[in-house]
């Protein structure tokens, strides 16, 4: 790991991914985690303070990046959940089959290089029923936009931690064998339209047959 990647990404991403519209639709979303909760992509732990403490049992943190970890020791010392590290990428996820309650991504799908195995594993390790709770954003619906982000995509990626514009987040999902029970799109306001076009929703792990 790059010592940007190490030292100053962090940071950027930490920046960007707490401004206050942001905060707001994470206060929205992550209060629906119950029990044993898998967090991929974890970052510097600004998802605690949304947690329901009388809901959620256990946190697991995914997370790859020592830099993020190190970022979010404050907000771990400041929170009453009960967090456990998995320092490992999204593609291996070192727990048991149908153990999760719930997954949660926010703003982590956009950069895993390999987002199929990714969502396979969080498929796995979710129990029959289990919901996957997401926040990212991805390619818009709009003609104009979606052409930017396909341009830009490949130098943002560069310098944005791996950073997709142009993933269509609900085809993802649903190409990973969830089924999609609420789906909301929008803008978030002030931001730059390539970047700012968010998925927001929960699907379900298909119970078994």
């Amino acid at each position: 790991m790059s010592f940007y990647e190490d030292r100053i990404l962090p940071h950027i991403i930490d920046k960007a991914c707490s401004m206050g519209q942001v905060m707001k639709l994470r206060s929205q979303v992550v209060p629906h985690a119950r029990g044993t909760v898998l967090e991929v992509g974890m970052g510097s732990a600004i998802n605690l303070e949304f947690y329901d403490t009388d809901k959620v049992d256990l946190v697991y943190g995914l997370e790859p990046s020592e830099g993020m970890r190190r970022k979010a020791q404050p907000n771990l010392r400041r929170s009453s959940i009960k967090v456990e590290w998995l320092d490992l990428p999204g593609e291996k996820i070192p727990l048991e089959d149908n153990t999760i309650d719930t997954v949660l991504l926010t703003f982590t799908l956009c950069t895993i290089p390999d987002w199929h195995t990714a969502l396979q594993q969080m498929k796995r390790v979710l129990k029959p029923g289990g919901e996957l709770i997401f926040l990212e954003h991805g390619e818009s619906d709009h003609h104009g936009v979606k052409k930017w982000q396909h341009r830009i995509t490949p130098a943002w990626k560069k310098v944005a931690g791996g950073c997709h514009l142009n993933r269509h987040i609900a085809d993802l999902i649903r190409e990973a064998g969830f089924e999609i029970r609420e789906l909301e799109n929008l803008y978030i306001p002030s931001a730059p339209k390539i970047a700012g076009y968010i998925y927001k929703g929960r699907a379900v792990k298909p119970a078994e047959i």
